[in-house]
């Protein structure tokens, strides 16, 4: 350090690494991305037939001077249908966050479960919601005017509601952000076999005709466990996610985790993940730290669609628990 200079001592942008981890999940499970994949399986031609329906047409005439198709700005029912949680996509782009939206007085209450579980209501609430909700973007187009609008700037407006709600859950427990985003991840993973869901458990029938639960649980923080008959069940897989991204701390960490899958094999679960939120580990020496643990992930590898982390955490959860591919 130079003379007459002060030395600053700077936090470490712990927080900054957390979102980007959740920001990585919330692109697969809610937001553009979500929307392009869920597009893609849609017949266009209905598609569009629904667009004429509800959408009024100087705006799908805008937006198709621009370049657009309508249902990136515009919550049509069938791709809600397709995807509930997409509900959280057109929130977030007209700027309500859940309080606002899901308050006393704008009737979207019902539509909660949309985003939290991912089931949707009767069709007719879908239409009335589609059209209640085109209504706004309408003025939101008009507001912005059509020459401004691209892809780019309807994805940064999703991000700017979006970064408070990160924001305020960083206030809860360490961790839960990093449990919830593997949570949404393996929603996604599942979401073709899925049944019932609630914002903490998973319903979803396998290829035998039997119901699999993915559930939150305090120890471990993920359990997936298929049920045999009445209050009996065979434990597939505990997982334990050690979000902190202090490296420094790890092997404590990986031995909080040791500690829970010993409690988990005793219960009888036969394979024990250990998912981790640092950039590099020593897979050897985690290895002799938790020998319970059959899987070591890092976070920030799984929630990236296409590496080599994914496709082996996605192949695992869909051979184990028995969901067609």
């Amino acid at each position: 350090m130079r003379s007459g200079k002060r030395l600053l001592s700077l936090p470490e942008p712990l927080l900054q690494i957390e979102f980007s981890v959740c920001l990585a999940a919330a692109r697969r499970a809610y937001l553009i991305d979500a929307l392009s994949e869920t597009v893609a399986k849609l017949d266009i031609r209905t598609l569009d037939r629904q667009i004429a329906e509800i959408i009024p047409h100087e705006f799908i005439n805008k937006l198709a001077s621009a370049g657009l198709r309508a249902e990136l700005l515009f919550p049509l029912p069938l791709v809600l249908a397709e995807n509930p949680r997409l509900l959280t996509y057109y929130r977030l782009l007209l700027g309500f966050s859940q309080k606002a939206f899901y308050g006393q007085g704008m009737g979207a209450s019902a539509f909660k479960q949309m985003e939290d579980a991912g089931t949707p209501p009767k069709d007719s609430d879908l239409r009335a919601l589609s059209e209640a909700m085109t209504e706004r973007v309408c003025t939101l187009v008009e507001g912005i005017g059509i020459r401004r609008i691209t892809r780019d700037l309807i994805d940064d407006l999703t991000l700017l509601t979006l970064g408070p709600q990160l924001r305020g859950s960083a206030n809860v427990k360490k961790g839960s952000t990093s449990i919830r985003s593997v949570f949404e991840l393996i929603h996604t993973l599942v979401r073709g076999a899925l049944v019932g869901a609630t914002e903490k458990k998973l319903e979803v029938r396998n290829a035998a005709g039997r119901k699999v639960l993915i559930e939150f649980s305090s120890d471990p923080d993920i359990v997936i466990r298929e049920v045999i008959a009445r209050n009996s069940f065979r434990n597939i897989i505990a997982i334990e996610v050690k979000g902190g991204t202090d490296y420094s701390n790890i092997h404590n960490r990986i031995g909080e985790a040791e500690k829970s899958h010993q409690k988990a094999r005793k219960n009888g679960y036969t394979e024990c993940w250990t998912i981790i939120n640092v950039a590099k580990i020593d897979h050897a020496k985690a290895a002799q730290e938790s020998p319970s643990t059959n899987r070591f992930y890092q976070l920030a590898e799984i929630i990236v669609d296409g590496t080599e982390a994914f496709v082996d955490f996605r192949n695992r959860v869909v051979a184990l628990t028995g969901i067609r591919s």
